[in-house]
């Protein structure tokens, strides 16, 4: 894997938020009270900054979605496999993509246009005849480098050297410059250029701006767009920390949300977003602090009316953070106890742990080295003691470093760039310039000459193993048209035949590889770094390893820089960034806001680093110059070590020994590098030309009325399924196809379970290095087991996706698994199902409230006891069984015909020939059915003895998730009781860093849960979450008509929520196909429901089946519990219903109350197949249509 990796920490933030199993969270997380059905909108946020990139106060997790195919999974929050059944279609997203919009203007009257990228490929040069694009103005503005991630361990999905990037359309007609202002009240700014590069399905318009303070601004004209936003990069992070106080940009990044002179409530500006579909986010890295928000967009008719505007309210509200922020006393220690919280969430992360060894280990005299979360210690506690005023210290920091003309702030709206611009004009005038250099960090280096040749051993948390080669490499800031580190990290990371991957997999050392540059901070070089997942063979065999790695670069360096390489990732880079979709608002204006700190000239903001623009093989000779034996540093990460642990680092207490590499290794690793045609292994050479590049791109798009709203199905008999539908929204080359092969086997037992999945894994094993060309191309596919079966699903450019698809399926059909790379993959899956138990407890919580909800299903621990027994040989003989009977149900969406997905469904019913599996053994999902007056409580302690936080999730059963009625009242409550809870149990009780409230749906049925971890007693979570119910029932009754009005009007908007893009409308599409419910309409049947709701309906809804008082409320607790309070769990809990509860006060003090609750005696669940066999179980996903309703049959051909 190839592209711009590297850091140990992920990022994904925007309107849902996920995180690798070994990757911590960081930015504020979304407060959207949206519906997490399966049918919301669910997108992938962007990646952000090389540091762990700090949260802010807020951890709201999103519910029902999807992990992705890998054995290291991107964890949905707030459980791993509590979410959808099965993954969606792999996105391979990459970490330089500038976010930009790609949504097609209405063609002229019964016009057809016939979109196309005409294509030559000569002797392997692929190259896109574009339109010349418009000269550049170079923009004179210093600005700090925009961070791209670097990651170890996630997917190599993740990574891709065909980060999207641009072919782009001709420039837009700029409005007119010297116009006259609309407005005297408006104060005179700068227009910079209203030209940007865009994709060609662009339908937004831009305008950059410089007011008067300096402070520069992109606006947005997006017509089409249900959902405004804003966002506001500053030129300050955690680089900037005082040493005696790391952490004070996360702790000021947290305390601006705290209330302003204009707006001093501490949660009004959360309240109005809440109030008007909106959430909001931050994010601090290592020089930037990153505050976004998004929220519903004004009504086309009101274009020009403040008031009628919510994007009006919200920017004057945010803008105050940055011109009178309070620093309240009285939320001061609150938030700097979450930033506390926050660091301990982390402590036993690896990805944490691991990148913060690396910084201690460097030079102490750069910022790169510094501690950046901080903690409630260095943050209050010694300062204190040291005589300084901690609040005095935040204001100065605030006074000190935010300056408008550090600030780049970007607005989206459906208002016109002239609206745009008085708005931002007026609102943001008051933002002081101090005219402040920008942050440049030029004297020292984070690697010094002491800091390389050395060797460090490192003991993770989890059992995982991983060699990493790091180099001092050039600094590109400024060369962001040849980025000549794309071209080597597209060969190192390469693994196709003749690769470094190739090799050492086939040695059997190997389970993955990522190869790419990050930027440390302006003024400083930048690092290469290449980290290797190890197996058992590859720890005892990573000098040899190392060795490889030389002799790949000795390769490079002898073969001059090969044009045909550049281009051909050119032309991929350009046909991506063409066909550009757009992205949820927040994610669009937080990643420009961030970019537009970089010196690019504006006119490329949208483009930014994506697109490959000149080949200079003079800037790629001095990057592989870098890649030298005197210029690196090596890690090995591994719980086994030879010999004793002899340091442990000061923030985290990560075990490990550090030196310099022994003198006979060096001379092995320089010998390598000096390695000849005669002498290098022949195995090794330059990759091939890539087979699957597009060359057929063209779209019809036809004028149509309205989209259609479902898809059809042209195929129907007893072996196969087919749906489809034409893209008529989006009108891009590509496709998305979903296969569900229906069969009984995998859920029969645990080992089938296992055994369905060992054998997806080798297959995907298998198609390692066929598939990696095509994923370079923008295709992709993965292959997963479920309960239901087996799932396929390949996406990307239509024009491949069929050679793909046949590839996949032959390997399925004729799979011959080696014993030796199949123990392999059983070492890595026993280590992935052993690291679960390490998780954080808030990802592991939902996996068991999944188990306890479901009528069939397993357990990590019922998992791990199968495993050992099963071999190769077993799997050999069980996947033909698999794929001997089965019903294939497939689904087809994009630039595809009714022809193209007919064949699809034929090719892959000739391929397997499976035999028919009757519809009366189809299986079957189905949920229990909790009875009125339940109240049940699951004890687990923790496996991990050094965690030191609980978790809960409380689960109130509502009901049959398709009756409409309760499933409106379930999710307006969620969106009534979003930011309350929130406020009450975070902000103000401050319980823990994570806390979220909202719906929880199963296959069949839905209800209403909280999810928080602390360190505070899952008995005593409990207790503070009934006394917020009880709370609450007080606020539903007294709210006045217009608030819950504006809750209705507020879900509404959310639930009708306009899709972005194709991927996201072949996700909802398939979702409702996959559930068995076919409820195509569910968003607007929602939105009818919710409007028809009285207040009356919801306080009557909520007495029956939420308050804590009801006797018809049925409950679910699952109490995890650190083993450091372990005996007090064992030893029972008395009674969970009568409490003596605590409540705030409105100075947030904390007073003692009495609450009675009903007197029910929770029962303890002890054996799991007991408490199931006592229940009822729901009826199975019934369709809300007959199916003949959707048939629009062909014959087949």
């Amino acid at each position: 894997m190839n592209g711009f990796v590297t850091t140990r920490i992920c990022l994904y933030r925007g309107h849902r938020a996920f995180a690798s199993s070994h990757s911590p969270l960081q930015g504020r997380p979304n407060n959207s009270a949206a519906s997490k059905e399966a049918d919301s909108v669910q997108t992938l946020g962007p990646v952000s900054s090389l540091q762990p990139v700090q949260q802010t106060r807020d951890h709201r997790l999103a519910s029902s979605q999807r992990p992705a195919a890998s054995h290291i999974q991107p964890v949905s929050l707030p459980a791993t496999a509590e979410a959808l059944r099965r993954p969606l279609t792999a996105r391979r997203s990459t970490t330089n993509t500038c976010g930009s919009s790609a949504q097609t203007a209405s063609p002229s009257a019964a016009q057809t246009l016939l979109w196309s990228v005409r294509a030559t490929h000569f002797g392997g040069v692929y190259s896109i005849l574009q339109q010349p694009l418009h000269p550049p103005q170079t923009s004179n503005t210093p600005c700090s480098r925009h961070h791209r991630l670097r990651t170890s361990s996630l997917p190599r999905r993740f990574f891709s050297t065909t980060s999207k990037m641009p072919t782009v359309s001709q420039p837009q007609t700029p409005a007119s410059l010297d116009s006259p202002l609309r407005d005297t009240r408006h104060r005179p700014v700068e227009r910079l250029t209203d030209r940007l590069e865009t994709p060609s399905l662009d339908d937004r318009s831009y305008r950059v701006i410089r007011l008067p303070n300096q402070l520069e601004v992109l606006l947005v004209h997006d017509a089409e767009t249900d959902k405004a936003s804003a966002a506001m990069d500053v030129n300050v992070g955690n680089f900037s920390d005082e040493t005696e106080m790391p952490g004070m940009a996360h702790a000021v990044e947290h305390l601006l949300f705290m209330g302003t002179k204009k707006y001093p409530v501490e949660n009004a500006y959360s309240q109005y977003l809440s109030s008007h579909s909106g959430s909001s986010n931050a994010y601090t890295g290592a020089t930037s602090t990153n505050y976004y928000f998004e929220v519903a967009a004004k009504r086309a008719e009101d274009a020009t009316e403040e008031e009628s505007s919510p994007l009006y309210g919200a920017l004057d509200r945010f803008a105050q953070f940055f011109i009178d922020p309070l620093f309240l006393d009285s939320t001061l220690d609150r938030e700097l106890r979450a930033v506390d919280s926050e660091n301990k969430k982390n402590l036993q992360s690896d990805q944490w742990r691991l990148h913060q060894l690396e910084k201690s280990l460097s030079n102490s005299r750069h910022p790169y080295c510094h501690f950046s979360t901080g903690n409630f210690e260095v943050l209050k506690t010694q300062p204190e003691e040291r005589g300084v005023d901690v609040r005095k210290k935040f204001m100065e920091f605030h006074e000190k470093h935010y300056s408008a003309n550090r600030m780049k702030l970007v607005v989206l709206g459906r208002e016109s760039l002239d609206v745009l611009e008085g708005w931002a004009a007026d609102l943001f005038a008051g933002v002081r310039n101090k005219d402040l250099p920008q942050n440049r960090w030029e004297d020292e280096v984070p690697f010094g000459e002491k800091d390389l040749l050395t060797q460090c051993f490192a003991k993770p948390v989890m059992d995982s193993r991983e060699l990493d080669l790091s180099f001092p490499f050039v600094d590109e800031e400024i060369l962001f048209e040849s980025q000549p580190s794309r071209y080597i990290s597209h060969l190192i990371g390469h693994e196709g035949p003749g690769s470094i991957m190739a090799y050492i997999k086939s040695k059997g050392w190997a389970n993955g590889l990522s190869a790419g540059a990050y930027p440390v901070c302006p003024g400083t070089p930048g690092i290469f770094n290449c980290q290797i997942r190890l197996t058992e063979d590859g720890l005892k065999n990573y000098q040899e390893i190392v060795k490889v790695f030389f002799e790949y670069v000795s390769l490079l360096r002898e073969t001059p820089p090969q044009e045909w390489i550049f281009q051909e990732q050119k032309g991929l880079a350009d046909v991506a960034f063409k066909f550009k979709q757009k992205t949820p608002a927040s994610r669009f204006t937080s990643k420009i806001s961030a970019v537009m700190q970089t010196p690019l000239p504006r006119e490329w903001l949208l483009s930014g680093h994506s697109r490959l623009r000149k080949f200079d093989p003079v800037r790629i000779a001095e990057g592989l110059a870098c890649l030298r034996p005197d210029n690196f540093r090596m890690t090995v990460v591994s719980q086994k070590f030879p010999g004793t642990w002899e340091s442990k680092e000061k923030w985290y207490g990560t075990e490990y020994t550090y030196g310099k590499l022994p003198a006979d290794f060096v001379a092995e690793i320089k010998n390598a590098a000096t390695s000849t045609n005669l002498t290098r292994l022949p195995e090794l050479h330059l990759p091939h030309v890539n087979q699957f590049i597009p060359t057929k791109l063209e779209v019809e798009k036809k004028e149509i009325k309205e989209p259609a709203i479902s898809p059809k199905l042209i195929r129907n008999d007893d072996l196969v399924r087919t749906w489809y539908k034409k893209d008529d929204t989006f009108w891009v080359p590509k496709a998305n196809l979903f296969v569900n092969c229906r069969n009984t086997l995998p859920n029969a037992t645990a080992e089938n379970s296992l055994k369905a999945r060992l054998y997806t894994d080798v297959v995907r094993d298998a198609l390692e290095e066929y598939s990696y060309d095509a994923e370079l191309a923008g295709l992709d596919y993965s292959i997963s087991s479920h309960s239901m079966g087996i799932e396929i699903a390949v996406s990307g450019y239509n024009d491949k996706l069929p050679v793909l698809l046949e590839k996949v399926l032959l390997t399925m059909r004729d799979l011959e698994i080696k014993p030796e790379r199949f123990d392999i993959i059983k070492e890595r899956l026993a280590r992935g199902l052993k690291n679960w138990d390490f998780q954080q407890p808030y990802n592991q919580v939902g996996d068991f409230t999944r188990w306890l909800n479901s009528e069939k299903g397993y357990i990590t621990e019922q998992l791990v006891a199968e495993l050992p027994h099963l071999t190769a040989t077993d799997i050999q003989q069980f996947y033909p069984q698999l794929l001997r009977q089965m019903h294939i149900e497939t689904f087809a969406h994009g630039n595809l015909y009714k022809e193209d997905a007919l064949k699809l469904s034929n090719l892959i019913e000739s391929i397997l020939k499976p035999r028919v599996l009757p519809q009366t053994q189809w299986p079957v999902s189905r949920s229990l059915v909790f009875p009125p007056g339940g109240n049940y409580v699951y004890h687990k302690t923790l496996k991990d003895p050094a965690n030191v936080n609980h978790c809960i999730e409380y689960l109130l059963y509502v009901g049959d998730k398709s009756i409409r009625p309760l499933r409106a009242k379930t999710l307006l409550l969620d969106q009534m009781t979003h930011e309350p809870a929130f406020d009450q149990l975070r902000t103000k009780e401050q319980l823990g860093y994570v806390v979220f409230s909202g719906a929880r749906s199963t296959s069949t049925t839905i209800g209403y849960r909280f999810i928080i971890q602390s360190e505070k007693t899952p008995e005593y979570l409990e207790s503070r979450i009934d006394s917020f119910l009880a709370g609450f029932a007080k606020t539903l009754a007294s709210m006045s008509d217009s608030d819950f009005e504006g809750h209705k009007r507020s879900l509404i908007t959310k639930r009708l929520e306009k899709l972005k893009n194709l991927d996201q409308e072949s996700s909802r599409l398939w979702s409702h196909i996959d559930n068995e419910y076919l409820d195509f309409e569910l968003a607007y049947e929602d939105a009818a429901q919710i409007k028809l709701l009285s207040k009356a309906n919801m306080i009557e809804f909520f007495e029956h089946y939420i308050i804590p008082s009801s006797p018809a409320r049925s409950k679910l607790a699952i109490h995890l519990n650190a083993q450091s309070t372990s005996t007090e769990i064992e030893n029972g809990v008395k009674t969970l219903a009568l409490n003596k509860d605590k409540k705030d006060d409105e100075d947030g003090e904390v007073v003692e109350v009495k609450q009675e609750g009903n007197g029910t005696t929770p029962y303890i669940i002890t054996d799991v197949r007991e408490f199931k066999s006592k229940l009822q179980v729901s009826a199975g996903p019934q369709p809300v249509k007959h199916i003949s309703e959707f048939e629009e049959l062909e014959p087949k051909l």
